[in-house]
């Protein structure tokens, strides 16, 4: 029996609760998720203590800059987690939504709705704001949630699940409907890429390697969601200001996520004109500048770039800067590099920016637009999932909506065939 296996004990309590919040009310889910939002709140002090022990682990383990920023919580922060989660409550409730419905020559009545999946588990690593993230929009979309938030943030995760549970069951929900799996360590990772009939849908998030190893190892369905080499593209006719302001703002305002630019393109025909301001605005910024033979002239110190740093998810101030003789040139180059996740063309070319739309193949293609808006929050989702890459489903950002399947619903009178 299941019951006798703690960790898969778990897995059946957010299945049962699952079940209970596919059928709640859009109110009762909302006074939920504000209870959510004032138990963060009220659980400051208690949050960044737990957040401190991973910081500290953190930092003695040497995992970098990048991931201690991404693991760290402040008050701020945390405040900023509670406003994502009043955010969610505003929007619309997917579930029951009728996507499209007819009724047939013989008089049956069909429809499509949208319901929950079930049990959406996800697997991350040193991202204690992600378990806030799916937590929230898992129960406005009347999932179930199983998380394994990895070591580095285990003392963080703890509490904030501790607190979200206690949350849930004050509104008069199940609190089992988010589970975390922590505690088993690896093997709970492992075991939950093969709980196939008891999770659902499997999200992970985090480095290129635990998104392989878990597409490749998983028997239960996953949403990918990818690394971002994510790429800027500063076309010929580009204004000198706008293109500072967007390539500074993707690779700077936080370098350590995602939706950061790695690698800055520039048109040959803009190179003499904009490259010293652009590299030299990076640097001032702190942005360690990798170069080809043609940037390399717009500045000191930029050191040559190699075939890996055009293959390379920094996540750091770091930045790969190359010379392009055409728009196709740039759209190659992206082809071959990009991560499928966001690229920006900065241009006054109508023809170049509609072109740029079309042709890119990536899960947000912009035009004069930093790429840090690839983003749920900005998007007007609330929060998100994480941000996938692949074709299926769903794809960029996912909210509520991407964590529903539909059902069809069939009304007849006696009718047989």
């Amino acid at each position: 029996m299941s019951s006798a296996d703690p960790f898969l004990a778990k897995l059946d309590r957010a299945r049962v609760a699952a079940r209970s919040l596919a059928t709640v009310t859009t109110t009762q889910k909302n006074e939920a998720l504000e209870a959510i939002a004032r138990g963060l709140e009220a659980a400051v002090p208690e949050i960044v203590e737990a957040n401190a022990l991973d910081l500290a682990r953190g930092g003695a383990n040497g995992i970098g800059d990048g991931l201690l920023d991404r693991l760290r919580l402040d008050e701020a922060r945390i405040f900023a987690l509670a406003s994502a989660v009043r955010d969610i409550i505003a929007l619309p409730d997917p579930v029951g939504e009728i996507v499209r419905g007819s009724t047939l020559a013989n008089g049956i009545k069909i429809s499509q709705v949208r319901v929950p999946f079930g049990v959406v588990g996800a697997i991350y690593e040193a991202r204690p704001n992600v378990t806030v993230d799916i937590a929230a929009i898992a129960l406005k979309s009347g999932n179930g949630a199983v998380l394994r938030g990895g070591s580095a943030a285990e003392d963080s995760n703890r509490v904030l699940v501790s607190v979200i549970q206690r949350a849930i069951a004050s509104a008069g929900l199940d609190g089992d409907a988010v589970q975390t799996v922590d505690e088993f360590g690896r093997e709970g990772a492992g075991r939950l890429m093969r709980a196939r009939g008891y999770v659902d849908v499997l999200i992970p998030r985090g480095s290129a390697g635990l998104i392989s190893t878990v597409v490749q190892e998983s028997t239960v369905p996953v949403i990918e969601t990818g690394a971002g080499i994510v790429h800027v593209y500063v076309d010929a006719t580009a204004d000198e200001e706008m293109a500072v302001a967007i390539v500074t703002n993707a690779k700077t305002h936080r370098p350590s996520v995602c939706n950061a630019a790695e690698t800055l393109l520039v048109h040959r025909d803009a190179a003499e004109r904009l490259l010293p301001r652009l590299v030299g605005a990076l640097t001032e910024a702190g942005v360690a500048v990798e170069g080809d033979e043609l940037a390399q002239r717009a500045g000191s110190g930029i050191a040559a770039a190699s075939e890996e740093t055009w293959a390379t998810e920094h996540l750091a101030l770091e930045m790969g800067v190359k010379v392009v003789d055409s728009i196709d040139e740039a759209i190659a180059h992206i082809d071959r590099f990009s991560t499928r996740h966001t690229e920006s063309i900065v241009t006054e070319d109508y023809q170049n920016a509609e072109r740029f739309l079309a042709e890119v193949d990536s899960a947000v293609v912009m035009v004069n637009a930093s790429t840090r808006f690839t983003d749920g929050g900005e998007f007007g989702f609330g929060a998100e999932v994480g941000i996938s890459t692949q074709k299926l489903h769903a794809r960029g950002p996912m909210g509520l909506q991407e964590l529903t399947s539909t059902k069809w619903l069939v009304r007849g009178a006696g009718q047989i065939r």
